[in-house]
């Protein structure tokens, strides 16, 4: 191919296939060129017109000619340019059907409509100017407009429904869920109700009934005359007609007859009308509105001045007939007026409001909208009932498309369940707003029928949605028992893939549910013609055929279940699982099978409630219950009672619920209803009631004696102990019970007698001071035992025990009388300024506040006591570090100054106690972390990362620091080694640095490990003290230094005796080292003499230097001793250099040796050569090998 022609592609981007110019050419020409190449156009409508508006290539020849590249040069640089490939029919004059029809094509910029435009093809540009170096098939949009006799609106209609406005949905649809509110900022709903309107109003076009125009016929010498005395700024009148032409028959005649002629076009009009049964309701509207719009344009024709005219003319010549009953021959005025009053209805009708719905919402406020504007206008205007029932009937033929299409949008069988029950609820919801609509049109159309007086009619509508509102809620009530059925099979309920599923049937329960349904998926489940109905029922069929298979097994679960049931509530255990398929008639057909046994395991329930009742409530587990819950035990007898009747009632309401109303009537039925009656009767606990309260009104209660008594504990015996005698309030019981008893019979529905009442409400008036006097002894004595416990805080304590104690003295004297009297009956309490009553009371508010400080005190030293026992715990198991020793005695030391301020007693005796504590487990950890030095110091360099000991040491360690701590003292707390380096100076071998150094830094490191404990700061019981402070002298200790000396024998001189073995292994292995100084003072031919000539010898040294370079070419360059390391790199490498010296020597002198020796051999040989070649070889026999 020629790389100068261009190349056509074919693609297009809007997805029809669009020739596409490609320049192959690759030496820039294009970008050279300023301006578009026409020759480029041109060849690519060559290509794009055959295909796709079915043109033959030589008829097209007649675009590219005249002013072809003038126009195509304006459309690529004019912004606003578009180009239209017209398609023309030609018409030929003898009108042969058989003949080939021929066709012209045209290229114009501007677009125009006649019938014989076969086709328009719109050629749009994407970008304001082309591009002459980009392909045109991404520049360039073409669109085909239809022609021809047909009215533009189907085509558009189709233009705007299948193609713009899905484009537009998929692009909206594709950037994904969650942008709602986006866009609506955006203006995207309102773009989507705009193309639904565009849709609509494109529709109504093609939807709406013709009206025919009405043209008047005008006179021509009429026509001249108005258009004369408009010139002349005259007003027209007869007398603008010569006098002769108005006695002229003839021209008389022809006005009369244009007369006529009106007549017959407005009668055309008038009279028209259309049936209401047929078509859409936005027909009947948009056919009252525009006959309302065609009777007001001849209106205005009538009022012109030419038919004023005309009238004149035929009055003056006295023909009256066409004239006073024009207007009553029309029939003009009635139907002005009718079509008037009819469009007050007509008028605003919110129906687009409906048609251009896109969600179930929008639907139903248009309904709302919708039958609000008619239940309004319809009583003031006349239009007939009897249209307004077919108009709101076509409502609901649009009201049912609309549905259908957006339910249809949705796709319900593929949607999940929650989203499919939403959306058919929502549907169940408008469905229910349009019969309440409905209903309130029927009673304003019934009232307007009998305000008109109309002929009676029957208000009644035919709703065309009613077979779309059966299948909605049909197809609802079928997916929810679809779901039902698939979660009850799914792999969580239990039912679907066991064993025993596989095992029945060999199949899988919820895989054959998932492929039942499968087959719904398929179809239109919304489609309610008699062939979608067919298929509905074919596919239901279909799919109940495959679900009984399911529903065998699952009754063969539920039967297997029911048998194995022991008792009633294993049973309705099952009921409850499988209830939700008990809607299903054969599943529940199954069930009924156990009727029988139900009653007999009720029964049985029954008898056990018989035999609990039997055990009394005061031997029942619910009298320890309502013991806990602070009820007293008549009422809790009665509760209790009330309780397994209630519980009688719901196994009745069990049985009821699964096997139906009317159960009773059966005879096991009667038998058990009339035995549980019985049962009730002796439930009644009305007699307990009337025991409870004759035993009140025999016994006399009253409060009186001392507050406080002396009692003997049960269980103490006789010999003595402080466990013998125990403080108690002098308070009945029963009293307290008395108020309760009351107060729960009145919350249980009982009338109790006022004089109890009364008796209770004073019980409850001293009932106060009561329980906070026992609640006080019961915390006083659970104070001492507390103390009891937790030995080593009396001391602490001592003194707030005391003032209970003395409080305790005080109140002995005080007696109930005086609480009691303080009361009268007409008011609750008695105010008088003696200070005696008061006196009481106070007394048990300040027992309470004195044993309650006790208390507080008591715990928050114990709590105190517990931080300090686990801190000074935690000196034994810590890391030995300072940091860690001094956390621990500053926590102890901050308690001791909380202690200290809060003032609590003997404080100085328990520091002191504490302190002797502290200094055995810090001599503790002192013996153990010498043994952990001479351990870590005694360490062989095989065992450098090993610890055993401070791994057995922190082994104790407890909670979430262990790892911590650990992992401190392994990085801390050991030897540091020191490193002597083995270097040679001046042909000098010398230890740096010396022994000496070494030994001083291993007992500087022990001294450091000690004073990690001995310089510790001591617990001090007195920082708070100013006179102490004041002294100046201080006898006592500020740390542990004096622990040194009472460790035990030979525990400090085991790390010395340790360091002195330690030093003198260096000393020894040191020395083995300087034995190589002697490699420097040898001398070479000192060495040569000694050898000789002997190569043995030589060989023999050779053989020794290469031993001794085995021992000091190794990797190795140190030497450990554990927390020592002799480093002799330098003097490793200077060795090798000196036997790397001496080897050199040697061999070379052992080379030339050698050498010799082998020219000798060589010699003697090549002589032994030439005396046997000389030989003869005649004496010699042949041999073979």
């Amino acid at each position: 191919m020629d790389p100068a022609q261009p190349t056509l592609v074919n693609g297009n981007s809007n997805g029809l296939a669009q020739p596409t110019l490609v320049n192959g050419n690759s030496n820039g020409l294009e970008q050279q060129q300023p301006q578009f190449d026409t020759e480029i156009f041109r060849v690519y409508l060559r290509s794009l017109l055959p295909p796709v508006i079915a043109a033959a290539p030589e008829d097209l020849e007649g675009l590219f000619e005249d002013n072809f590249d003038e126009r195509v040069a304006k459309f690529a640089s004019d912004p606003t340019a578009v180009l239209y490939v017209v398609k023309s029919k030609f018409n030929t004059e003898d009108g042969a059907e058989d003949e080939v029809p021929s066709y012209e094509y045209s290229l114009t910029a501007q677009l125009t409509y006649h019938h014989s435009h076969v086709t328009t093809l719109a050629l749009i540009k994407r970008s304001p100017v082309l591009d002459p170096s980009a392909p045109l098939a991404t520049q360039l949009h073409f669109l085909n407009l239809f022609g021809g006799d047909e009215t533009p609106y189907e085509s558009l209609h189709a233009v705007v429904s299948f193609g713009v406005k899905p484009w537009f949905d998929a692009f909206v649809g594709s950037r994904g869920a969650g942008r709602g509110a986006g866009d609506s900022k955006m203006g995207i709903p309102m773009t989507k109700k705009k193309f639904a309107e565009l849709e609509l109003s494109l529709l109504h076009l093609q939807q709406n009934v013709e009206i025919p125009e009405t043209h008047l016929i005008i006179h021509p010498n009429i026509q001249r005359a108005v258009e004369q005395a408009k010139a002349a700024g005259t007003r027209p009148s007869i007398s603008d007609l010569p006098p002769k032409l108005l006695n002229d028959s003839t021209f008389l005649n022809s006005l009369h007859s244009n007369v006529n002629s009106w007549i017959k076009s407005i009668q055309a009009v008038t009279k028209l009308t259309r049936d209401v049964t047929s078509g859409t309701a936005s027909q009947e509207i948009n056919f009252w509105l525009s006959l309302e719009r065609e009777l007001e344009g001849i209106d205005a024709q009538l009022a012109t001045e030419q038919v004023a005219m005309v009238m004149d003319c035929l009055r003056n010549a006295k023909r009256f007939r066409a004239t006073v009953s024009f207007i009553a021959d029309t029939g003009f005025k009635d139907a002005t007026e009718v079509v008037h009053k009819y469009n007050l209805l007509m008028k605003d009708f919110p129906l687009n409001e409906l048609l251009s719905a896109t969600d179930l919402t929008k639907i139903q406020e248009s309904i709302t909208l919708i039958f609000g504007h008619i239940c309004r206008k319809i009583k003031i205007s006349p239009y007939p009932i009897r249209r307004a029932l077919p108009l709101v009937e076509a409502i609901s033929r649009d009201f049912n498309d609309q549905l259908v299409r957006i339910l249809t949008s949705h796709r319900l069988a593929y949607t999940p369940y929650e989203t499919f029950d939403s959306l058919l609820g929502q549907v169940t919801t408008i469905f229910r707003t349009w019969d309440d609509q409905i209903k309130e049109f029927t009673n304003v159309a019934r009232e307007v029928t009998r305000k008109r007086s109309e002929k009676f009619i029957p208000i009644k509508v035919v709703h065309a949605h009613a077979k779309l509102q059966e299948r909605t809620r049909y197809l609802r009530e079928w997916r929810k028992q679809h779901e039902q059925l698939a979660v009850m099979t799914g792999p969580t309920r239990g039912i679907s893939g066991s064993v025993l599923d596989m095992g029945i049937g060999g199949m899988d329960m919820e895989e054959e549910v998932k492929e039942a349904y499968e087959v719904v998926k398929r179809i239109d489940v919304l489609d309610v013609s008699v062939e979608g109905t067919e298929i509905w029922v074919a596919a239901e069929n279909a799919y109940n055929e495959r679900v009984a298979r399911v529903e065998n097994q699952i009754i063969a679960r539920l039967r297997d279940r029911l048998g194995t049931a022991r008792n009633a509530n294993e049973m309705f255990r099952v009921f409850s699982k499988f209830n939700a398929l008990f809607v299903r008639p054969k599943i529940r057909g199954a069930i009924q099978e156990y009727q029988t046994q139900l009653i007999d395991s009720v029964k049985e329930d029954i008898k056990h409630l018989h035999d609990k009742f039997k055990t009394r409530f005061r031997d029942s587990e619910a009298s320890h219950m309502s013991q806990m819950r602070d009820l007293p035990a008549i009422a809790s007898a009665i509760i209790w009672a009330r309780q397994i009747e209630r519980q009688l009632l719901t196994y009745m309401k069990r049985v009821e619920d699964v096997l139906g109303k009317g159960w009773e009537l059966y005879a096991e039925g009667q038998k058990l209803q009339s035995e549980s009656s019985a049962f009730r009767k002796k439930l009644d606990t009305r007699p307990v009631y009337d025991a409870w309260l004759h035993d009140i009104n025999r016994r006399n209660m009253g409060v009186d004696g001392r507050l406080f008594e002396i009692i003997r504990p049960r269980g103490s015996g006789a010999g003595g102990s402080n466990a013998l005698f125990q403080l108690a309030v002098n308070f009945d019981p029963q009293i307290i019970t008395l108020f309760k008893e009351v107060r729960n019979m009145l919350w249980l529905g009982f009338q109790v007698p006022h004089a109890i009442t009364n008796m209770a409400k004073d019980a409850k008036r001293v009932y106060p001071h009561a329980v906070s006097l026992m609640e006080t002894v019961r915390t006083y004595g659970q104070t001492l035992d507390l103390v009891d416990e937790n030995k080593g805080i009396e001391w602490l304590v001592a003194e707030y025990r005391n003032d209970s104690q003395r409080m305790i003295a005080k109140g002995m004297n005080i007696k109930w009388d005086h609480f009691v009297n303080q009361y009268d009956s007409t008011a609750r309490y008695v105010s008088s300024a003696d200070g005696r009553d008061n006196r009481h009371i106070q007394f048990v508010r300040e027992f309470a506040s004195v044993i309650s400080v006790l208390q507080d005190k008591t715990n928050n030293v114990i709590d105190l006591y517990k931080d300090i026992l686990r801190a000074v715990e935690d000196l034994a198991t810590c890391s030995y570090t300072t940091e860690a020793f001094s956390e621990l005695l500053g926590k102890v030391q901050a308690a001791i100054d909380r202690l200290n301020l809060e003032g609590y007693a003997n404080l100085e005796q328990w520091v002191s106690e504490l302190d002797r504590r502290i200094e055995g487990i810090l001599l503790q950890r002192l013996v153990q972390i010498v043994q952990v030095w001479c351990g870590e110091f005694d360490r062989t360099a095989d065992d450098a990362d090993t610890r055993p000991a401070l791994r057995d040491i922190t082994s104790k360690r407890r909670g979430d620091k262990r790892v911590k701590e650990e992992k401190f003292l392994e990085g801390s707390m050991n030897l540091k080694p020191i490193v002597h380096e083995i270097r040679i100076q001046n042909q000098v071998i010398f230890l740096d640095p010396p022994i000496e150094y070494a030994r001083a830094n291993w007992i500087r490191q022990l001294h450091d490990w000690l004073g990690v404990v001995c310089r510790l700061r001591r617990i001090q019981s007195s920082r708070y003290e100013i006179g102490l402070q004041m002294q100046g002298t201080s006898v006592t200790e500020t740390n542990y230094t004096s622990l040194l000396t009472q460790l035990p024998d030979n525990v400090l001189g085991r790390p010395f005796a340790l360091i002195e073995v330690k030093v003198q292994q260096l000393t020894e292995y040191v020395g083995k080292w300087l034995q190589f100084q002697s490699l420097w003072d040898l001398e070479a031919e000192y060495v040569f003499n000694r050898l000789g000539d002997s190569l043995a010898n030589w060989q023999q040294l050779l053989t020794e230097i290469k031993k001794t370079r085995s021992t000091f070419d190794t990797s190795d360059t140190q030497k450990s001793f554990g927390v020592c390391v002799i480093d002799y790199e330098q003097v490793q490498a200077k060795v090798n250099a000196k036997y790397d010296s001496w080897q050199r020597d040697i061999l070379s002198r052992f080379g030339v040796k050698l050498g010799n020796a082998m020219k000798e051999m060589h010699a003697a040989i090549l002589k032994a050569r030439n005396e046997l070649e000389h030989q003869s070889i005649e004496g010699l026999t042949p041999r073979r090998f």
